[in-house]
């Protein structure tokens, strides 16, 4: 039970992401302030990191920091274009990704991370002038998983901005113990 409990904090420092019962807009905008200075976050955060120690997985079975920066990029480009979906169509199924499998290609582990630090700073740019001019209305939209069903815009806004947060929080835990 024990190394139950800790494989559970390693994996998710910060917990799971918990939807709240209500969405207030408070809530929301402190959510868009999220994604916005995540890029600037995480870049500081990594900015004096090697490369074996961008190669160290934040926890056994787990990704590198490298794989993390990278993914970070796809999820959340993959997120932009659901959350262009969604205002432009009416509940588009979306298609879903293998992340696990994203992160075994070669640019996850061979690309510097420079690059994709400056693409999820553009990146989030772009995605917080959407997320700051949504209508009630267009909060309401979603678009369809296939395997979750109905993702709402106003829950997917607190969802990224928890993911973020989610794999900050594993470098930054990472980087305090020292494992390098």
């Amino acid at each position: 039970m024990k190394n139950e409990m800790n494989l559970e904090k390693l994996k998710y420092p910060i917990g799971r992401f918990r939807s709240p019962d209500q969405f207030s807009q408070d809530a929301i905008n402190k959510w868009i302030q999220e994604i916005e200075e995540l890029p600037a976050l995480l870049t500081e955060t990594v900015k004096d990191l090697n490369d074996e120690q961008l190669d160290t997985p934040y926890r056994e079975g787990g990704w590198t920091v490298r794989q993390i920066i990278h993914h970070i990029g796809d999820s959340h480009l993959n997120s932009y274009v659901r959350f262009k979906l969604a205002l432009t169509e009416n509940q588009p199924t979306i298609k879903p990704y293998d992340q696990k499998l994203w992160a075994d290609l070669p640019d996850y582990s061979l690309y510097s991370i420079k690059d994709s630090l400056k693409f999820v700073d553009l990146l989030h740019k772009r995605w917080v002038i959407i997320l700051k001019s949504l209508s009630k209305d267009q909060l309401n939209r979603g678009f369809l998983h296939p395997e979750s069903g109905l993702n709402l815009l106003y829950k997917t806004i607190g969802v990224y901005a928890w993911h973020g947060n989610h794999h900050l929080s594993q470098i930054k835990a990472l980087i305090q113990r020292k494992v390098w």
